[in-house]
């Protein structure tokens, strides 16, 4: 386990949802441990990681589902080149969709990287392999979407995009020290056949599940289309849960 000097640092390189604009790359944070780098999710910032991994580390990347924005990355996995190999964990039922979409015609093939990779589905109660403890839930999307729990020793962090208000997050965040939560509706819309959290829900959330501090990413890029209307959802969060914080690309802390 990973004592309690040593930090997490948490870079986030990709915080539009939907589509790219001049204010960020579709969803992507990158993790970096003492015993390993993790990658939640593969939106287009992906691209900037090998910018961030200085050490013979193995890397874990942890899809929350297989909507365009979390995935588009994928297709510069050549690009990297990742010694110690890499693991990409996915929903059950997952693996068939991505060994299909990470293959001719579209990309190339996952054998023919330049390092090891594998793809491993996420079951209830399987042993992943991973050096930390992680549990996953199921989200409130219409795509069959996870949340994650990463307990690093004394540090927790929780990530949920692409969800609606529900019990799984509560779950999944209780008492981290940072939640990583989407804020891709405006105060106000609200859709049950396209679920979203917007600044209220995830404030909520984070007061109702005890957390330290709030990130808002995945702003729907046609909702929030400059980085003023990302600091107003900060704003109306923090009336509801203070340590709020809207995260933009390349932002880096350390927990």
């Amino acid at each position: 386990m990973i004592s309690m000097n040593n930090k997490i640092k948490v870079v986030f390189l990709g915080t539009n949802g939907w589509y790219d604009s001049e204010n960020g790359h579709t969803t992507c944070v990158f993790i970096d441990t003492k015993e390993c780098y993790i990658i939640l999710d593969a939106g287009s910032g992906i691209y900037k990681i090998d910018k961030y991994i200085t050490e013979e580390k193995p890397v874990f990347l942890f899809l929350s589902h297989l909507h365009l924005d979390h995935i588009s990355g994928l297709h510069i996995l050549n690009k990297f080149r990742l010694k110690k190999g890499l693991t990409i964990y996915c929903y059950e039922g997952g693996k068939q969709y991505l060994e299909a979409i990470i293959n001719h015609p579209y990309t190339m093939p996952l054998d023919q990287l330049p390092y090891t990779v594998s793809v491993c589905e996420l079951k209830q109660g399987s042993h992943t392999g991973f050096p930390y403890l992680v549990e996953w839930g199921k989200l409130d999307h219409p795509a069959y979407c996870l949340g994650y729990r990463f307990e690093f020793g004394s540090t927790t962090i929780a990530f949920c995009t692409d969800t609606g208000y529900c019990n799984t997050i509560i779950d999944l965040s209780q008492g981290a020290d940072l939640l990583i939560a989407e804020c891709a509706a405006k105060e106000g819309q609200d859709s049950t056949s396209w679920p979203h959290l917007g600044p209220i829900d995830a404030a909520n959330a984070a007061r109702n599940s005890g957390v330290k501090r709030l990130a808002l990413i995945h702003f729907d890029a046609d909702n929030y289309d400059t980085l003023d209307s990302r600091k107003y959802a900060e704003e109306q969060a923090a009336q509801i849960f203070v340590n709020t914080f809207s995260a933009y690309d390349e932002m880096e802390i350390n927990i």
